[in-house]
């Protein structure tokens, strides 16, 4: 009776892919971008030539080429980056269908048809109102906190330190 449905990790995954990018100077072949997340090459530019279409990365060919940005990322939201992915399905979740004539089926569908409607709406507006800039800001954010944490480690283990 139940059914589990796969996440489709594509907008995480991207989203990744892209603030690596913006980390990098330079290219980033799909290659390396593949080992960031554990997959294969074609997966890589299946997934960037949709981009590139979209006018969110471009690509140049040969030696030293790659993968680079071609957007601002002040200007980019969440959103955009899920449209550009086809606009895949939010919610896992669905309603029950094996008996369309049953009244408590349709009540209870109808009812969760409006709660899903509401939910995506205010999922798909948050994710308009984040940037792939703040992202970027909050991962320097991540790293510079760990840097400090790391030399703050570094110093409590040091002879004479109190």
């Amino acid at each position: 009776m139940i059914s589990y449905m796969r996440r489709d990790s594509r907008l995480s995954g991207v989203l990744h892919l892209l603030l690596h990018m913006a980390q990098h100077d330079g290219p980033s072949t799909s290659e390396t971008l593949a080992q960031a997340l554990d997959t294969n090459p074609v997966v890589i530019r299946r997934v960037m030539a949709g981009l590139r279409e979209q006018g969110y990365v471009m690509s140049t060919k040969g030696h030293g080429g790659g993968w680079t940005l071609a957007c601002d990322v002040a200007k980019v939201t969440l959103r955009d980056i899920y449209n550009a992915l086809g606009s895949p399905a939010l919610l896992a979740i669905g309603n029950r269908t094996e008996a369309p004539g049953c009244l408590v089926e349709a009540a209870v569908n109808a009812a969760l048809n409006d709660s899903f409607q509401r939910a995506e709406q205010l999922l798909l507006a948050r994710l308009g109102e984040v940037t792939l800039a703040a992202l970027h800001a909050d991962v320097r954010s991540r790293s510079a906190e760990r840097s400090s944490k790391v030399v703050r480690h570094r110093r409590s283990r040091q002879p004479g330190a109190e």
